[in-house]
């Protein structure tokens, strides 16, 4: 391989996500906001890579809550802004498990053994559970004592028990734990995508980072 080959792949992968390849499919260009059999549209993958570092953070900023004291002056701004951010996350995955049962996603890679794409299915109904259970234990935990969740300081969701002795502290190690939960699966999901490209050097990380590359030929004929 030519020294000139090497230094124009990033520039010319650059060009093509761009929407100055030759290929069909870029990012601004004429991918559909659906998912098709070859690849991500554009609304999942805004769901999933927006939704990667809100996440994070919020894990982040609960390990973060737990070191704080008393007379931190974080000590109620920081709870405050997790549990608002968390309520938005909890609303983002209930749009995005009703826009992957409106779009379905494509079918994995027809080369995975059995039980790979059991592991598959496996893990991404794991990280959807996970979305979901912990915005609710955190729900719970805000309201073990009756009170309401303030959203961004523009409205209270009410709490929908009474208050209930030793829930505070029951929720909150559950929270913590699926907390741990979603960033080790998370990880895990990560390093599957970049074995599947890296190793397998097949389509998996392509179709959710451009979306359909069944007949992008710029990528294929560079793999």
């Amino acid at each position: 391989m030519s020294f000139h080959r090497i230094m124009d792949g990033p520039g010319k992968h650059f060009r093509i996500l761009m929407g100055h390849g030759s290929g069909k499919h870029n990012l601004w260009g004429q991918n559909m906001w659906t998912n098709s059999q070859d690849g991500y549209g554009r609304m999942a993958r805004l769901y999933h890579w927006g939704m990667i570092p809100l996440l994070l953070g919020l894990c982040g900023l609960g390990f973060y809550i737990t070191t704080l004291t008393y007379y931190h002056p974080w000590y109620r701004v920081a709870p405050d802004w997790h549990r608002s951010l968390g309520l938005l996350a909890f609303l983002l995955a209930m749009t995005r498990l009703g826009w992957r049962v409106y779009s379905p996603p494509p079918p994995l890679d027809e080369g995975l053994a059995p039980l790979e794409k059991w592991v598959a299915h496996g893990v991404h109904a794991l990280l959807y559970l996970l979305m979901f259970a912990i915005p609710v234990t955190g729900y719970l935990l805000s309201t073990a004592d009756g009170r309401g969740v303030m959203f961004l300081g523009w409205f209270t969701i009410p709490s929908v028990l009474p208050p209930i002795k030793g829930l505070e502290s029951s929720a909150g190690w559950i929270h913590l734990i699926l907390g741990t939960a979603l960033l080790v699966t998370a990880a895990l999901h990560a390093m599957a995508a970049l074995y599947h490209h890296v190793i397998r050097r097949d389509r998996t990380l392509l179709r959710m980072l451009i979306g359909p590359v069944g007949n992008h030929a710029d990528f294929q004929g560079e793999r």
